[in-house]
């Protein structure tokens, strides 16, 4: 069974045409997976912007529903029997046909990847594996492949105490034409991996198909064979440029070798240089240099082939990438919340922003820009946004929409003033304003009167203006200005008047009058 995420994203990129073994990579499923979500989704009937409007737990039980949960127990394949068969002198037996035979037997048995898994296992440990290397033919523009250098070499010197820090090379390069970039940052948190990612596209000038980054915990939250779970902020990235992100096998570094290639050559190419030059005393003054020496890098001569990087990537790699964003991708602060407080409002920088009070309870995750406050929730799915605040006050920051009614509605009620409510009650007639304005006159604090003052204007709704205007008028009368009052005395006029007291109803065939219940 596949997360929410997981089944959403399969679902778009067989939608945009993705090639099964493309989703495999992506999101650690095998075919089979594959074709059963999408004959799921298809059997449902739903659009797909009917199926986007879901909540998570709903496109689970859609896809996966309980009553086919497998809890039986599953053969394991005679993988001794189909290996003899596949190393028999002649054969042209493969790993799929030893699966289509196991299937055969056993209809509910393994699916086929979890067979070539179990299978590939068997021989590791019996057979020693099999080391023959793949030849891979490079696509032009696909994929940038993304890490970090593992030598960590101490020149950034603080000129004011003498000490030496250590410096991170973020690096990429682009699968045909080697195209590097490198920058230097102080750690390898977060923001550093997101902002060398923005940057090395910049660089390029053009979006490749597929980032390929290393399993490191700013990029991936989980990757297992069965499982793959980006970090949010790298999410985000990847719906602004449109591509997918593609992390290789976890712990396989054969996954990512054109990389580690690149990463062992900057070693020496990159490094060894820059620690020719001693220290440097601030970052800008190491990256003009690292600017420097990856430039040469990308202009210098193959020793094999003809021409420089730079050449086979303005031949091979930028015609087939996709043209920059318009805009420029903004980098966000994020803050995970593990539960939405009681009060529905979650902090950033010492203000309060609400969300919708049913999400109380649940986690959601804060994204802050210089200009917004975005709030999304496990999925990270957008909630709300709010306009960010840099003033003292207020300290809350409360869309009305996101109140309880009843919160709602004391707001509304502690928001208004005397000559609001004296408004109010002049839509009534010059009675009702009378009564409302000796109302709140009576209190010692006009303040005090406010939620009377509500209360009796709220009794009115939908009551006739005329009916009303009686009503205040006998309270005027009786120097009976309070809310029990007029409660009461609007309760007889309206009985007189349901009673026959008032003016006769007008004649008509759907109105029974009360001669009908006798």
């Amino acid at each position: 069974m596949h997360n929410y995420n997981t089944i959403i994203g399969v679902i778009e990129m067989r939608k945009n045409k993705i090639s099964y073994p493309i989703i495999r990579q992506r999101y650690g499923i095998g075919h089979s997976g594959i074709v059963l979500i999408m004959d799921r989704y298809e059997a449902s009937g739903l659009s797909w912007e009917e199926f986007l409007k879901l909540e998570p737990p709903q496109v689970e039980e859609l896809i996966y529903p309980p009553k086919n949960i497998r809890k039986d127990d599953i053969p394991m394949p005679d993988f001794e029997k189909y290996y003899e068969r596949m190393m028999a002198k002649g054969s042209k037996v493969n790993m799929f046909y030893c699966w289509l035979d196991y299937k055969s037997e056993h209809p509910n048995g393994y699916q086929s990847s979890q067979f070539y898994e179990y299978f590939n296992r068997f021989i590791e440990k019996n057979y020693g594996g099999d080391h023959v290397s793949m030849a891979v033919e490079r696509i032009p523009g696909e994929k940038m492949y993304i890490d970090w250098v593992g030598d960590q070499p101490e020149l950034l010197l603080n000129p004011h105490t003498g000490e030496i820090k250590k410096v991170h090379i973020f690096t990429t390069t682009l699968g045909v034409s080697s195209l590097v970039y490198a920058e230097c940052f102080l750690d390898e948190k977060l923001p550093s991996f997101m902002q060398g990612t923005v940057n090395a596209v910049a660089y390029y000038e053009a979006v490749p198909k597929y980032f390929v980054p290393d399993n490191c915990k700013t990029a991936v939250s989980k990757h297992t064979k069965d499982e793959l779970i980006l970090n949010t902020a790298y999410q985000d990235l990847e719906e602004f440029y449109n591509v997918i992100i593609l992390p290789p096998p976890a712990r396989k570094p054969k996954g990512k070798s054109t990389v580690e290639n690149h990463v062992r050559y900057l070693e020496t190419h990159l490094i060894e240089r820059l620690k020719e030059k001693k220290h440097f005393t601030s970052l800008e003054a190491l990256n003009d240099e690292t600017k420097k020496i990856i430039a040469d890098i990308n202009k210098r001569e193959f020793q094999k082939k003809i021409g420089s990087r730079m050449d086979a990537y303005l031949k091979y790699d930028k015609p087939q990438m996709k043209p920059l964003p318009g805009d420029k991708y903004s980098t966000c602060d994020y803050k995970y919340i593990l539960k939405v407080p009681d009060n529905y409002h979650l902090e950033y920088d010492g203000h309060y922003y609400s969300v919708l009070y049913t999400y109380r309870g649940q986690p959601a995750i804060l994204k802050a820009t210089p200009t917004e406050i975005w709030i999304c929730d496990r999925n990270n799915r957008l909630i709300c946004k709010h306009k960010r605040s840099y003033k003292d006050f207020p300290k809350y920051i409360t869309d009305d929409s996101h109140m309880k009614p009843e919160h709602l509605y004391y707001k509304e009620v502690n928001a208004h003033d005397g000559d609001y409510y004296r408004r109010w009650a002049s839509a009534y007639g010059e009675y009702t304003a009378e009564l409302i304005d000796q109302v709140l006159r009576s209190a010692k604090h006009e303040e005090q009167a406010y939620n009377s003052c509500a209360g009796i204007l709220h009794s009115c709704k939908g009551i006739p203006h005329a009916v009303v205007e009686e009503a205040s008028l006998k309270c005027i009368e009786m120097h009976a200005c309070k809310y029990s009052y007029f409660k009461r005395v609007l309760g007889v006029v309206t009985t007189n008047i349901d009673s026959g007291g008032g003016k006769a109803l007008p004649s008509h065939e759907n109105i029974r009058g009360k001669d009908f219940y006798k």
